[in-house]
């Protein structure tokens, strides 16, 4: 009878041959780092501009309101005073809606060219991964058929 030939030392050599590129591992990390980090630093700024913004008409309404709490000598004074003062609010609201506006629209520009950076730097590390990849594999199926013969 024939022995079935005992192939695990092949398979360990074979196994052995395949490197691990750990670089790899840590190359993707750091750019997923770097880009964790500038994504979180558009967020944060958006963040602090809007609590200006938010500070600021909150403070602009206390001071006309303080107008309108204000003792008047006429009672049309009285009136007067909340038709000015619900007029100042309505075009305190535009000039900071329109301010959160612009707020919005650098953060979705920042995030746009943020993705479109981290999309090709990706497409690059997965490209020479793959070459790289590619180049050893076919060197070891070189060795091995080399090897079986």
């Amino acid at each position: 009878m024939t022995k079935t030939p005992d192939f695990t030392k092949v398979v360990q050599d074979m196994m052995a041959s395949f490197p691990v590129d750990a670089s790899a591992l840590q190359n993707a990390f750091k750019t997923q780092a770097a880009f964790a980090e500038k994504f979180s630093k558009v967020a944060l700024e958006a963040a602090e501009k809007s609590t200006e913004i938010t500070s600021k008409w909150a403070k602009d309404s206390i001071a006309k309101l303080a107008d309108v709490s204000k003792a008047k000598a006429e009672p049309a004074d009285y009136t007067k005073s909340v038709t000015d003062f619900a007029s100042a609010a309505a075009e305190m609201a535009a000039e900071n809606l329109a301010a959160f506006a612009e707020v919005a629209k650098k953060v979705q520009m920042e995030t746009v060219e943020l993705m479109l950076a981290a999309g090709k730097d990706m497409s690059e590390d997965a490209t020479a991964a793959v070459k790289k990849a590619t180049a050893e594999v076919t060197s070891v199926a070189k060795k091995a058929a080399a090897a079986a013969k």
